[in-house]
């Protein structure tokens, strides 16, 4: 999957997460820089980005600066149990 993020840095939070198909890339670069040049155009300054990602369960655990505050980044993560 691919995922559209836009992220407020000076606030620290996650402004709108959107998933896309594999098979969708296109539109998703193209909703990535629409959204872009429309903040931009607004004097909005935000982190805008696309990641690829098994699910979003597993952009949560890569890339958890978008989902967790201060905090819970902090606070060590434990392992993933195994049964």
């Amino acid at each position: 999957m691919i995922f559209l993020i836009e992220y407020d840095r000076s606030k620290g939070r996650l402004i709108k997460l959107s998933p896309f198909d594999e098979s969708d890339r296109q539109n998703a670069e193209d909703r990535r820089l629409e959204l872009e040049l429309s903040l931009k155009s607004k004097g909005i300054d935000r982190e805008v980005v696309l990641l690829d990602a098994a699910s979003e369960d597993a952009l949560r655990l890569t890339h958890r600066r978008y989902f967790e505050d201060i905090r819970g980044l902090t606070k060590p993560r434990r392992a993933a149990q195994h049964k």
